[in-house]
């Protein structure tokens, strides 16, 4: 089963009076059955495919964030996560939508 995994860097996210937070990385693993050109949202935000997400990552403010990865012909995958200072580890398995 061949498996993606996209490592997304979250890093120093500033707050206004510029004082940084601690950095938190990302992993997501994807079934081979996950296309790469779904799209990604992030707390209802769209932030580009899959596949684009994966070659540059994407930062995020320490805190809940909710992530959700979508494609037709696929019911919607979505996840609360919480940036903190350990690692989020996520397994992306899109499931076909029945004919």
């Amino acid at each position: 089963m061949r498996a993606l995994v996209l490592s997304v860097a979250l890093g120093l996210a500033a707050c206004q009076s510029g004082v940084g937070r601690a950095a938190v990385s990302m992993s997501v693993k994807l079934s081979a059955r996950s296309p790469g050109d779904a799209s990604v949202f992030i707390d209802e935000e769209y932030v580009g495919p899959l596949g684009f997400i994966a070659a540059h990552g994407v930062r995020l403010p320490v805190g809940e964030h909710r992530i959700t990865v979508q494609k037709e012909g696929f019911f919607p995958w979505d996840r609360l996560v919480v940036a903190d200072r350990e690692a989020v580890r996520l397994d992306v398995d899109l499931e076909p939508v029945p004919d």
